[in-house]
């Protein structure tokens, strides 16, 4: 449904993405894991067609995603990035509703199916009874889902996330995760989002498509993918994985690796 074949990417006159072949699975939850600068963000924004390549393309149902309408790509995809903004004053009723703006036409509007699924988005994450409270006056936690509403008000088959738990406390982050778990297998929610946690990435995650340098280093299973060698050659970490429940992967014993220390570190002053 969502693939790339050879995709390259800059953004400004720095190349980002490189030489990328990915395939997304259709009604999964895919994340991509890498550390900072490893293309994550730039490879979602080429997926909604936010970015040009500079080589090999992004395909949505065997169509360049370039050739698709505006209007009708927002019918098929939508996408959070990792900082949205919300504008001043705004009810979360009202950014909720924003979401069906690729719905309407100027000569056919039909607000009773608007407002229904914009009140069943709202049950579906949660937010109901804050449909009268101003968004800005929310936690970062309730924000996020009131943002995941008004994408599902979207109704598209695909759901794009940059870093969905930025920013967030530890309880907000397994909210979230546990929210867009809940949609994909409830609704078929085609789920890809970058994540930094590794373990949430495992637990959460059908697939994880890791990336480092602007390149595709694995892709598999959480449990083809997460490994100590891999921690270790792409983070530069050492940890040691063990089998979690569900039989998925867990880390723990994080530990830098020397290598990737300051090689003038301060010394710490010592007392006589």
């Amino acid at each position: 449904m969502l693939r790339t074949e050879q995709l390259s990417l800059d953004y400004g006159d720095k190349p980002v993405v490189d030489n990328v072949s990915l395939t997304i699975p259709e009604g999964g939850i895919t994340c991509l894991l890498g550390p900072n600068g490893s293309g994550k963000s730039t490879l979602l924004k080429s997926f909604a067609g936010l970015l040009p390549a500079r080589s090999g393309q992004v395909y949505l149902d065997d169509r360049p995603v370039e050739q698709w309408d505006r209007g009708k790509l927002a019918l098929r995809l939508a996408m959070l990035p990792q900082k949205p903004v919300v504008p001043e004053g705004i009810r979360v009723r009202d950014l909720v509703a924003l979401g069906r703006f690729p719905h309407r036409k100027w000569w056919q509007r039909n607000l009773t199916v608007d407002e229904k699924v914009t009140l069943d988005a709202m049950a579906m994450t949660g937010v109901s009874d804050l449909a009268e409270q101003p968004v800005e006056a929310l936690s970062g936690g309730q924000q996020q889902r009131v943002w995941i509403a008004m994408a599902l008000a979207q109704e598209t088959d695909i759901l794009l996330l940059d870093e969905p738990t930025t920013f967030l406390d530890w309880g907000y982050q397994l909210e979230v995760l546990e929210l867009l778990s809940t949609l994909n297998r409830q609704h078929g929610l085609t789920v890809v989002m970058s994540l930094h946690d590794l373990n949430q990435a495992a637990q959460f995650a059908d697939r994880i498509a890791v990336l480092a340098d602007g390149q595709l280093r694995m892709i598999g299973s959480p449990g083809e993918v997460i490994t100590e060698s891999l921690v270790h050659r792409v983070f530069r970490v050492h940890t040691s994985v063990a089998s979690g429940p569900g039989g998925r992967p867990f880390c723990f014993g994080f530990a830098a690796s020397i290598q990737s220390r300051p090689k003038h570190s301060p010394q710490l002053a010592t007392t006589s």
